[in-house]
This record gives structure tokens, C-alpha cells and sequence, in this order.
């Protein structure tokens, strides 16, 4: 049975508040202000993903932006460089993603057979250092259990597969996926985040699935930021998981 999604948080990926920085190398859009908008408009928690190749994050906004009010939700790959500058910059929790130079968006979960070693080491590193961890992965039953031996205190599960089925009975089926992995996560004491590729008409599933404690959501919401501003734009998101 699905819950009530009144408990479900917001964390607001302004990654692409950056890029559109970054096209011209400016100073704005400020993302610290940016940050307290959308604090305003009814977020959580503050995301950002530092790639290797600093597309749009930069160091520097990493440090402004953990200097400021309110949680920072950070999101890297499990290399030692970038695991020093979180150590550094000490955001509030760490979400450890795969990452591709060729990639336009994160493509998948973390391989977490083949990246064990370097995500435990990266775990470790964190969970020292008092940074909570998440591990994103796609929603299968291995992937829960390799997380919490890894030591995890949260995943976060893939949702692009339940947002690019198409036909009800084939994102049924994703869902369905979602929910099961849910129960998994719940079962072994980890804390249940999700996202990527969520939007408007899509998140309320998600929202209400068992466990979940927050949605992390980017593109969307800046998007339709465009057309109504970026406060109006994460109300309006926030009110979709309440």
C-alpha cells in the first residue's frame, strides 16, 4: 500500500543554474542566491553534482554554497580527488554517482561490482569524516545489499527507467521495481532517497512510495523555472509531493 507522500522532502539540483553561469563565465546567476530562492520556494536541501570535468559546479561554488545557510547535498564520483574536496568543503551529506566525460546526464547506478572497492574507500573516507553517504544505483535487490555492506547510510535509486517507459503497463512494471527496492532499503536501516528524470507529471508515484524520505530534482524545476520563476517553480514541485 502506497503512503501518504506528506513526509517526502525536496532537495533541488541547481547544476543547471551553473551551466547557464558558465556559458558566458560570469558571475550570474548567483548560486548562492539561487540556493536561498529556492529554499524560499519550499526546498530541503540544496543538490549539486562537482564532475571531474567542472562543467558547471565549480570548487568554488561548492565552498560558498556548504559556507551558507541551509543543507548541502552533494553528488561526485568515488575518485580520490573529488572525495578530498568534499572532505574539504564538508556539504551536510554525499551522494557518490557513476560519471562519464562523454555522458550529457548521469547514465545509470553506480556498478557496484566492479567499483567496490574505490566506493568502499570513498565511504569510509566520508563516514569519518561525519558526512553522510548515499550510493546511487538502480533499484535491484543486489544493489541494496552491496550498498549496506559497503556501509551506505542512504541510497538512491534511479528512477530515469520508470520516467522513459512508455505505456502504462510498461512504467507500471518500473514502478513496481521502485517499490519493491523500497521495502529492501527500509529492511536493512538505510535512509530512501530517489531521482533523476523526474518532472511535473511523473514525480507523485514516486513520491508516494514506502519509505521514501526525499526526491531530488534538478532539471525540471529549473526548466519551468523559465516561465514562472525559480521560487513558484519549486513550490509548485513541492506541492506535488505533499
Amino acid at each position: 500500500m502506497m503512503k501518504s507522500a506528506s513526509a517526502v522532502k525536496l532537495g533541488v539540483n541547481i547544476d543547471h543554474i551553473a551551466t547557464l553561469r558558465q556559458a558566458r563565465r560570469s558571475l550570474e546567476p548567483d548560486l548562492v542566491a539561487a540556493a536561498a530562492v529556492c529554499r524560499q520556494g519550499g526546498a530541503d536541501m540544496i543538490v549539486c553534482h562537482l564532475r571531474q570535468d567542472r562543467r558547471h559546479i565549480q570548487d568554488a561554488d561548492l565552498f560558498r554554497l556548504c559556507a551558507a545557510k541551509g543543507r548541502i547535498h552533494l553528488e561526485l564520483s568515488a575518485v580520490p580527488e573529488m572525495v578530498a574536496v568534499a572532505l574539504k568543503a564538508k556539504p551536510a551529506s554525499v551522494c557518490l554517482v557513476p560519471e562519464s566525460p562523454r555522458e550529457v546526464s548521469t547514465q545509470g547506478g553506480l556498478n557496484l561490482r566492479k567499483q567496490a572497492k574505490a566506493v568502499g574507500r570513498a565511504v569510509d573516507k566520508l563516514k569519518k569524516a561525519r558526512v553522510a553517504t548515499s550510493l546511487f544505483i538502480d533499484p535491484e535487490a543486489a544493489n541494496v545489499r552491496l550498498a549496506k555492506s559497503l556501509g551506505a547510510d542512504m541510497v538512491e535509486l534511479c528512477t530515469s527507467a520508470y520516467a522513459q517507459a512508455e505505456g502504462k503497463g510498461r512504467r507500471a512494471a518500473e514502478l513496481e521495481r521502485l517499490e519493491l527496492a523500497s521495502y529492501l532499503v527500509a529492511e536493512m536501516g538505510m535512509t530512501l532517497h530517489a531521482g533523476h528524470a523526474l518532472d511535473y507529471h511523473n514525480v507523485r508515484p514516486i513520491a508516494r512510495i514506502p519509505h521514501m524520505a526525499a526526491l531530488n530534482i534538478g532539471f525540471a524545476v529549473v526548466s519551468r523555472a523559465m516561465f514562472v520563476g525559480l521560487k513558484t517553480a519549486v513550490l509548485e514541485m513541492k506541492l506535488l509531493l505533499s
